[in-house]
């Protein structure tokens, strides 16, 4: 971070260097386990030879680290001011999406509340030519590409297959199937291998890829042939993977007896685990595994350790199958909340916070109105985008189509 705010920092511990020792059982003490000690506020352990790396603790007090923190040393204030700004907005778009969907707008929604920091932070790391394959809860991600946050609601809505043009922000459409976009996102990136964007030198051609996904996804099939197929063909894509600790009503002690980064260490691909409600060191892994990708240094896997502080979607109820006090722990290491603490240390005042909620606001009350007046689109869009380019099939289907539309009366209105 800038000097500024370096009399705020600490020592932390450094262990990235060891090697990892998976364990014969699950361990009680790393962050997966929702009653450890690392879901208390403290810094988290390290775990099965992985450090879980922090550059702003709850309190907000920045921690220095060998390795990471020149990665963020050249933010200023104006810059942590935006991350705050963007985490305020897409947690209070969460919040009306939520309960648009209560009041009969959406027929699903897919929150996003407590894992702001993963998203803002690594999406921020992100250069304008790197493209993003997310899964179908990476909203904050979608606010840092610009895009317009309630075209995603065209999805939940049940309005068409996705509501964006991929290509205008780099951002793929939202994937609801488990994992099967890493495969996606990983023959991307052997594509912009094959296209001579990768290693060449030139900052504006070289470019990467990265890959959304929860902590479920890493139990999938697909996600480890996706790993496969990078670490072989050295892709240049970024495993990004948001340890929420529950796959719906399964939580990752029962997914896994070793930190959920170790696995891509199987196939050979660098791994790295981050405290993911700290949107410093989400920025600084992704900004360092994006570098690498982009030189054609291959893939990379971050789990950033964070926890799913509302319901897996507006269909769940988490107080089946989980507590109030885990919750609570949690809730106190909210990623918000140090980023303000920080903030506020640095002298920004209290006009800003108050502006960042009013912009909050603004943006509720448009993505609202857009809601409510969108129609329904029409019935011969389906035949669009259906392939790259005109296919008779199609097209036949398409002419039976608009014959049989013209055979109803259309009633006087």
């Amino acid at each position: 971070m800038a000097a500024s705010i370096s009399s705020h920092e600490r020592v932390g511990v450094r262990d990235e260097d060891a090697a990892p020792r998976p364990p014969a059982a699950p361990q009680a003490g790393w962050p997966s386990d929702p009653g450890s000690a690392a879901t208390t506020g403290e810094n988290p352990p390290p775990a099965g030879g992985f450090e879980t790396v922090q550059l702003l603790t709850p309190a907000g007090d920045v921690v220095h680290h060998e390795r990471y923190s020149p990665w963020v040393e050249h933010l200023g204030a104006a810059d942590l001011q935006g991350m705050y700004q963007d985490m305020v907005k897409v947690r209070r778009f969460d919040q009306e999406a939520t309960a648009l969907q209560r009041q009969g707008e959406l027929g699903l929604w897919a929150p996003s509340l407590g894992q702001e920091a993963a998203q803002i932070g690594s999406g921020r790391a992100l250069a304008s030519r790197d493209y993003v394959f997310p899964s179908y809860r990476e909203h904050g991600v979608a606010l840092t590409r610009g895009m317009d946050l309630g075209q995603i609601l065209h999805l939940f809505r049940g309005q068409d297959h996705g509501g964006w043009d991929p290509a205008a922000h780099n951002f793929h459409l939202y994937t609801l199937v488990i994992g099967s976009h890493t495969l996606h996102a990983t023959g991307y990136a052997m594509g912009i291998q094959r296209d001579g964007d990768v290693g060449t030198g030139e900052p504006d051609r070289d470019r990467a890829v990265v890959a959304y996904f929860g902590d479920g996804a890493t139990s999938q099939g697909d996600v480890y042939e996706a790993m496969v197929f990078a670490a072989v063909n050295n892709a240049p894509v970024v495993f990004f993977c948001q340890n929420n600790h529950w796959a719906i009503s399964e939580p990752t002690t029962r997914q896994s007896t070793v930190p959920l980064a170790q696995r891509a260490t199987g196939v050979g691909i660098p791994s790295v685990r981050v405290d993911g409600n700290d949107v410093l060191a989400s920025y600084a892994a992704t900004a360092e595994a994006l570098r690498r990708a982009r030189s054609g240094g291959g893939p990379t896997m971050i789990e950033a350790v964070t926890y799913r502080m509302g319901a897996h979607t507006t269909s769940d109820d988490p107080t089946k199958y989980r507590s109030r006090e885990e919750e609570e722990r949690w809730r106190r290491r909210d990623p918000i909340d140090r980023v303000r603490a920080l903030l506020r240390a640095e002298g920004t005042q209290e006009e800003f916070f108050t502006g960042a909620d009013h912009e909050a606001e603004r943006l509720a009350d448009q993505v609202r109105s857009y809601v409510r007046a969108l129609r329904p689109p029409e019935r011969e869009t389906m035949f669009d985008h259906v392939y790259a380019s005109d296919h008779s099939l199609v097209q036949r289907e398409r002419a039976w189509f608009d014959t049989y539309q013209a055979g109803f009366v259309e009633e006087d209105q």
